[in-house]
């Protein structure tokens, strides 16, 4: 069969079929593409418009009742918080610290001021060897009573500190974190070392807390630094052990630098109690204080002794929840009251009327030691403290929960008037309440 070839277009002959084909489906498809066209447009128009409103509309309103941004929200769930029922018997958060040498002592400190109701992290610093890290942390795991009740933490990834630096600070803060993270549930937190050591049992102090305000911050403080102006802010000085395995003393820069005006500088003793409230807010730092003053300190010679002081009396939620003493009892030289001495038997009597709940500096295994707990802490050797919670334990049927929740289960001894009266004193003081941050 012979292939015929159509007639080409301009040959004549009338329109080919071909091209009335063509005519058929071409004006659908110009209609489809039309059609697809405005669709598209019109989507790119709302979608663009409805962006453009978006930027120009107010943000979405929050459910009645919360807050839009963080720094309220958190405002509210502290507000909550502090409407809550307190419960009846306080907790502590304690972190005591230590260096190389220092696990005995701080076992014994441990026992000293251990009560099931309080939390506490206990810290080898990285001078300290791996094996004595180790086996504080086996003996803690080994106890019977911290494992039941779970409130002794270890810090396995130890930091470097140095008094003179800012690791101290830095450490402190690591411990207060780590408490707000496991089981934030307490009152106040408390910073001690192994060379300090309680003067009155755990029912005595939180029998007397158990009365107070949980607002209440003790911490030494005072905006008149005098001679620390130009020996300590005023220099520049770089601590070693925020970045070396080593430790080392730290060393000075040549340029010095103005006191800030962004903030009014505080100075006192390092050691503290400090309520919850204002720990989280060292942790959180809303408006960013907290971190401010943290970079600043990183330069500053001897930085416990300011960080903490500085901070809490720039803020106004804080700053008049201050109560002007540390809670220890300390023979310092003099002057400049620099450098404590170590404690002995003849400073005994100094320490009871003193009051205070603490005790520093003492050197390891002094025979001082032995006499508190004879004859104020009623403590046998590598024993707990007696108290409350010893004799429920001991009454508790094996396997039922246990808590001391009552005022009632604490049981209180001298050292509790002793607290009382120090505290007492130190809140009706005449002009107290005028006598915050000055």
């Amino acid at each position: 069969m012979m292939e015929t070839k159509p007639p080409s277009p301009g040959s004549g002959g009338g329109s080919a079929p071909g091209v009335h084909h063509h005519r058929r489906w071409a004006a659908p498809l110009l209609a489809s593409v039309l059609l697809s066209s405005l669709l598209i447009s019109a989507s790119l128009f709302f979608s663009s418009s409805r962006a453009l409103l978006l930027s120009f509309s107010p943000l979405p309103s929050a459910a009645p009742g919360e807050p839009l941004f963080v720094e309220a929200k958190l405002r509210q769930q502290q507000q909550e918080a502090r409407a809550r029922p307190h419960r009846a018997v306080p907790r502590i958060a304690y972190l005591v610290s230590g260096s190389a040498g220092d696990g005995v002592a701080l076992r014994r400190t441990l026992r000293a001021l251990y009560h099931p109701a309080n939390r506490y992290v206990l810290h080898l610093d990285l001078e300290a060897p791996a094996a004595e890290r180790a086996e504080l942390a086996a003996a803690v795991r080994a106890d019977p009573v911290y494992s039941r009740f779970r409130n002794v933490k270890v810090v396995t990834r130890a930091n470097l500190v140095t008094y003179r630096g800012p690791t101290m600070v830095a450490n402190t803060l690591h411990a207060a974190a780590i408490l707000l993270r496991d089981g934030g549930d307490w009152d106040w937190f408390i910073n001690l070392s192994a060379s300090d050591y309680p003067l009155v049992s755990q029912d005595d102090l939180l029998y007397v807390l158990s009365g107070l305000p949980r607002e209440l911050n003790f911490i030494e403080h005072t905006s008149d630094i005098g001679w620390k102006e130009y020996q300590r802010a005023k220099p520049v000085i770089v601590d070693p052990g925020l970045y070396s395995l080593q430790k080392s003393d730290v060393f000075w820069i040549t340029e010095k630098r103005s006191v800030p005006t962004a903030f009014k500088l505080f100075t006192g003793s390092a050691w503290m109690m400090l309520t919850h409230r204002f720990i989280e807010y060292c942790i959180w730092g809303w408006d960013n204080l907290p971190r401010t003053v943290l970079m600043y300190y990183a330069n500053f010679l001897s930085s416990p002794e300011g960080y903490f002081h500085t901070v809490i009396c720039n803020v106004p939620e804080f700053r008049n929840t201050t109560v002007n003493h540390d809670l220890h009892f300390i023979s310092w030289d003099n002057p400049p009251k620099q450098h404590p001495h170590y404690l002995t038997l003849n400073d005994f009597d100094g320490m009871l009327s003193s009051n205070a709940p603490f005790a520093r500096k003492f050197g390891r295994e002094d025979p001082v030691l032995d006499k508190i707990d004879q004859e104020i802490l009623g403590r046998q050797p590598d024993g707990f403290v007696p108290g409350g919670w010893l004799d429920l334990l001991n009454t508790t049927v094996k396997g039922k929960q246990f808590s001391v929740e009552r005022v009632q289960d604490l049981r209180p001894g001298p050292g509790a008037d002793r607290i009382k009266k120090l505290v007492t004193g130190l809140l009706t003081e005449e002009g107290f309440d005028d006598k915050h941050c000055v």
